[in-house]
């Protein structure tokens, strides 16, 4: 039985409880992504040290939200794809065609589907991206966004200070201000904050407490 896109979302809204926040800022010399650390299974915390940040290539990173067994697998068939387009091309995917292979491979999966939001970002030869993939395959370009169920506590706060000539030193703390704002407010987030900044010097990794 075919199952349309709007009863799809009403069946998972009704037993699918995901708490995080994840949040991303593409910045005039690089992408900044920030996540927190609880693991949560329904109101269960199942993990204190979840790691939501995955590198994908030196210029390349991820954020996901959702089922984490489905994250890790769309993550690492990301990571498959773009070893092997490296292999045959001699060149680096680029990120957006990263975004849209990661919005076939969640379309591709239907009925079945993929419980994952994820936030792709990076730098490539069209510079700074970023991108949001839902688990309906729906990917959309953006400047800033978050996921998640503290996401519109971040998001609220992302709207108010961000700006198109930001920098990375600039959205390192107001990421980890995003963050830290839905840790207060969202039982699903919690644990602390893990930041990746991707820049022309390649990945790196930095972590705040509480």
């Amino acid at each position: 039985m075919d199952i349309t896109d709007l009863e799809e979302r009403r069946i998972l809204s009704n037993y699918i409880l995901k708490g995080t926040t994840t949040v991303g800022i593409a910045c005039t010399d690089g992408v900044v992504l920030a996540t927190d650390r609880r693991v949560t299974s329904g109101y269960y915390i199942a993990h204190r040290r979840g790691k939501k940040i995955h590198r994908i290539d030196d210029y390349i990173a991820v954020t996901i939200a959702g089922a984490v067994a489905d994250a890790q697998k769309l993550v690492d068939q990301l990571k498959a794809e773009l070893l092997l387009f490296k292999a045959q091309y001699g060149r680096p995917m680029s990120i957006k065609s990263l975004a849209t292979l990661a919005s076939t491979l969640l379309f591709n999966a239907r009925p079945f589907i993929y419980i994952i939001q994820m936030i792709i970002g990076g730098l490539d030869a069209s510079g700074t991206q970023l991108y949001t993939v839902d688990w309906f395959g729906s990917v959309t370009r953006e400047k800033y966004t978050a996921t998640g169920s503290g996401s519109p506590i971040a998001i609220g706060l992302l709207e108010t200070e961000y700006n198109d000539k930001i920098k990375v030193k600039e959205a390192i703390p107001l990421a980890v201000k995003a963050v830290r704002s839905a840790m207060l407010r969202d039982p699903g987030s919690g644990e602390g904050v893990d930041v990746a900044v991707i820049s022309r010097l390649g990945y790196r990794e930095l972590s705040f407490e509480k």
